[in-house]
């Protein structure tokens, strides 16, 4: 997927602007983009315009306005994005209790051993976790996870086969196929390369 451009960011007077409006654009977009794997594992699949809004938000949040600045945040950002032939998502682990934050991270230590993406009945993708995320006693709630795609599954994605995210970790075990408006957009990353384009302009344009 191509990575995003300087050029392709609103100025900040312009984004201050029309910031509610593209939150509420991003927030639809996010549901074709958002699985639930049990009670507490959400897993958010990356395009441009989800990577596009998570830049445009923190350049606001921090008041960036230097340019030199603002590309570190593009390079940061950018490294989120799904490369070729391969999906790309952010697996937010969500405690509502606060007492038991660290209890319950700690019960999911592994979890990067454990999660696949199976495409149809046949095929199941191991997932890669970005490293420096875990440690042997440490989990962040927060990791970025990656789905490599060989030819077989890209071909199969692209021509609409069902989907599901399992999780077999001792300490949570679920499975979410994966519903029909996430499934179509990840098809589209797959098989469309126009798609992430249209996906940016609808959620930054309008």
């Amino acid at each position: 997927m191509r990575p995003l451009a300087l050029d392709e960011l609103l100025g900040r007077d312009r984004y201050g602007a029309e910031r509610d409006a593209i939150r509420r654009r991003v927030i639809a977009h996010k549901r074709t983009r958002r699985v639930a794997v049990g009670d507490r594992l959400t897993f958010v699949f990356e395009d441009r315009a989800t990577i596009w809004y998570q830049t445009q938000e923190m350049i606001w949040v921090e008041h960036i306005t230097d340019l030199d600045a603002i590309r570190a945040e593009l390079a940061v950002y950018n490294a989120l994005l799904p490369g070729p032939a391969e999906l790309s998502a952010t697996l937010l682990i969500e405690i509502e209790d606060q007492e038991r934050i660290r209890l319950e991270l700690d019960r999911l230590i592994g979890i990067d051993e454990h999660v696949r993406l199976e495409v149809g009945a046949e095929l199941h993708l191991a997932a890669s976790f970005e490293p420096g995320r875990q440690r042997e006693d440490r989990i962040a709630a927060v990791q970025y996870v990656r789905f490599p795609l060989g030819d077989e599954a890209q071909r199969r994605i692209a021509a609409g086969a069902p989907l599901a995210l399992a999780v077999a970790h001792p300490s949570h075990h679920a499975r979410a196929p994966l519903p029909e408006p996430v499934r179509a957009s990840l098809a589209s990353d797959v098989g469309d390369p126009e798609a992430a384009e249209r996906a940016l302009r609808e959620v930054r344009d309008g």
